[in-house]
């Protein structure tokens, strides 16, 4: 080939460029957080999983389940190799996975504790799905593991990113519908006989665990305050079998130091589509729906006749995706999350708090 200086200029600059364009891939690749998924159930397979393929940093690359069967399908799916399928006893072995950067505990509330206590001595970070756990001393736990593994514990609370809800902070702490005086919320569903739910060994309680911990959660960081003086109810209605072991319904109040009210309600017998109200002297803000999985919706009163309509853009599976690209990113730069392990103690401790208030053992 009989080349001039001006081809070979260009050829030259076009190796170049694709060199570059090689290496830039190639740290892609390396920044890319290596996701196991611990549980495959519903949240797992049609929120999670698929999230991670919306989103930019992560990928599937380690299963763990009691099925192999269910675990084998999912790994064809994802592109996963059944050398990294792992039953709940092999749990341990994913120390030697070096691909395994972080794991997805998406279990029965009581098994959070072992799994994620289990994953930071095999050196990996966690995403752990809320509740936290089903005790006090289960969530302390979980937090030394992981401080003294040097590994990030994160509690999958993703409704503090989402854009709706933080745009819903934003207007309950500028003071644009005024001072902050009460809160109402509310959120549950009529859950099916035989749901794990039900066992109180494995869910540590009823609704309020389940669901009604999205106000607990939502009414702490839309004032950025930690209530006090608790007040709490709690019923079972309907004697069909249910509610042997768990309550059916619970409410409670509770006083923040600013003197802000909040009045709360669960239940697991009826259709309670979450929502939550905040009265300010000057204005409202109301999330109705404000914590599914899509189609959260936010609209304010603000003063001089101005309002404010914010209905969520993303469709399910995005704030899974957001949320796992947000824990990529303190992994990759070394932040703490915001919803760390002690945001998740916050709330466990809180719900032992109402379930006493109701009468009920505490957490």
């Amino acid at each position: 080939m009989n080349l001039n200086r001006r081809d070979f200029g260009r050829l030259a600059g076009s190796a170049a460029l694709a060199q570059a364009l090689h290496a830039a891939e190639a740290r892609a690749e390396s920044q890319t957080i290596g996701w196991c998924i611990v549980g495959l159930g519903r949240i797992s397979m049609d929120h999670f999983m698929p999230a991670l393929k919306m989103g930019k940093t992560g990928k599937v690359v380690a299963l763990v389940s009691g099925h192999r069967d269910k675990a084998e399908k999912q790994a064809e799916m994802y592109g996963v190799s059944t050398k990294a399928i792992y039953s709940y006893e092999e749990y341990d072995r994913i120390a030697a996975n070096k691909e395994i950067d972080a794991v997805y505990i998406a279990l029965p509330n009581s098994m959070h504790a072992e799994y994620t206590i289990r994953a930071a001595k095999a050196g990996k970070h966690v995403l752990c799905e809320k509740p936290m756990a089903t005790s006090i001393a289960d969530a302390k736990a979980m937090i030394e593991a992981c401080k003294t593994a040097g590994k990030k514990l994160m509690i999958a609370y993703r409704c503090q990113y989402e854009p709706v809800n933080l745009k819903a902070i934003e207007l309950c702490r500028s003071g644009a519908i005024g001072t902050l005086q009460a809160i109402e919320s509310g959120n549950g569903f009529n859950i099916r006989q035989g749901e794990w739910r039900l066992n109180r060994k494995l869910a540590g309680g009823g609704p309020l665990m389940d669901v009604g911990v999205y106000s607990l959660n939502a009414c702490r960081y839309l004032t950025g305050e930690e209530p006090h003086d608790i007040k709490a109810n709690a019923s079972t209605i309907d004697k069909d079998g249910r509610f042997n072991e768990v309550e059916e319904n619970l409410g409670w109040t509770m006083k923040f130091p600013s003197g802000v009210i909040a009045s709360c309600n669960t239940t697991y017998g009826a259709s309670m589509n979450g929502y939550i109200r905040v009265h300010g002297s000057k204005g409202v803000v109301m999330l109705d729906p404000g914590f599914g999985y899509q189609g959260i919706h936010l609209k304010a009163e603000l003063p001089n006749h101005q309002s404010v309509d914010m209905p969520e853009d993303a469709k399910d599976p995005e704030q899974f995706a957001v949320m796992a690209d947000y824990f990529a990113d303190c992994i990759r730069n070394n932040k703490e999350p915001k919803t760390d392990g002690e945001e998740g103690l916050r709330d466990t401790v809180l719900m032992s708090e109402i379930y006493k208030a109701a009468g009920l053992p505490g957490l």
